[in-house]
């Protein structure tokens, strides 16, 4: 099959997963076409059937912004035509699946090219509920010829907000269980902790809705009890302000800003906890990737993390902004070794069981079929 995937090339989870659907699509034999304006950061290094375009927006005096929008229908176009696309599978709703819609449309009196939109959460929550991107996102989630979700709690939301006459399709994220798996290294551990600490870990794009001054706070107490480290990797707007953060608490010898990591896959084994208090999360694949690498998770009882992480088996909920509770939570798992092991256990397990990547490429490969046999 040959498979279009528009997407942001970002660090944020739409980014990921889409990059990593390409990644196994193209491993399964199809060939697949990827449409961003740079190199998304997983696919920075060859991949056989995975092919890039960059898009680029002409700079004309007359325009004010850039066109990305219409440079990306005119390149989904040109590659249609030339690599015979069957479908676009367009991740983050806004712009992309507008895009695709005028690239259809422009190709309609040639061919048939279906459009998938793929919701990731702040494309729905936050960028299509604003009042000026409210009735194109509509208008583009009802155009696509499917729609899927990355959890239960976002397709709801989504279905309610825009009134969707027909509800998405979940399809959850998906984790490599080879790439993202325990580690032992020693070595590697000792440069961030001394064997009697403890290391809780935090990655994310540090944007105010990841909360990461709560992670300095559930920290702080921790620390407190049981002697630990803290790494944040990563970066964004609040970065400057976490590091203010800890430095007032006393922290700052504690706590190592690691800045933007392309392989986390060899950081989330090196901790025994990880912090995700956000106000929001439709999904939380880092959840996911840390539990893959046999870690315990510590977040907040919101969106879809709850479908991720199960309460008192994987990980611990707490709700948005109780930093008490959560590090009451990482306080007792990390001072009681008999209940960590059997629950970093269970967190491995229900990442391998539960979001393994073939079942859900398979669910991928299975709605593409369906829309192409759909008249």
């Amino acid at each position: 099959m040959n498979i279009g995937i528009v997407c942001y090339p970002s660090y944020g989870g739409s980014g990921v997963v889409a990059s990593e659907l390409a990644r196994q699509l193209g491993r399964r034999g199809h060939r697949v076409h990827v449409f961003s304006y740079e190199t998304p950061f997983r696919l920075s290094h060859f991949e056989a059937n995975v092919f890039f375009h960059e898009v680029e927006a002409p700079d004309y005096p007359l325009f004010r912004f850039p066109p990305y929008l219409l440079a990306l229908s005119s390149k989904i176009v040109e590659v249609a035509r030339e690599a015979d696309l069957q479908v676009i599978h367009a991740h983050y709703a806004v712009p992309h699946t507008a895009a695709a819609y005028l690239a259809k449309q422009m190709l309609a009196g040639e061919r048939r090219l279906p459009v998938l939109t793929t919701m990731h959460g702040t494309d729905i929550t936050l960028v299509g509920n604003d009042p000026q991107f409210y009735e194109i996102t509509r208008f583009s989630l009802e155009a696509s010829d499917g729609v899927t979700a990355v959890s239960r709690s976002l397709a709801e939301e989504s279905a309610e907000t825009f009134r969707l006459r027909r509800l998405p399709r979940v399809i959850p994220n998906f984790v490599d269980a080879e790439e993202y798996r325990p580690r032992n290294n020693p070595a590697l551990r000792a440069r961030f902790a001394r064997p009697d600490e403890k290391i809780l870990l935090h990655i994310s794009n540090m944007r105010p809705v990841k909360r990461v001054e709560d992670v300095i706070r559930i920290f702080a107490r921790v620390n407190g009890q049981a002697p630990c480290r803290l790494l944040l990797a990563g970066d964004g707007p609040e970065r400057l302000a976490a590091s203010h953060l800890a430095e007032a608490l006393g922290l700052q010898e504690r706590v190592c800003f690691l800045g933007r990591q392309d392989n986390v896959a060899e950081i989330f084994p090196l901790a025994d906890l990880f912090l995700l208090p956000s106000a929001k999360e439709s999904f939380g694949l880092v959840a996911l990737e840390a539990m893959a690498c046999q870690v315990p998770v510590i977040a907040s009882d919101t969106g879809g993390l709850p479908e991720v992480i199960e309460k008192g088996v994987t990980g611990y909920l707490a709700p948005v902004g109780d930093v008490e509770t959560m590090a009451g939570y990482a306080i007792s798992l990390l001072t009681d070794e008999r209940e960590y092991a059997v629950m970093a256990r269970q967190a491995r397990e229900r990442a391998v069981n539960r979001f393994r990547a073939d079942p859900i490429i398979d669910a991928y490969e299975a709605y593409y079929g369906e829309i192409l046999n759909t008249p």
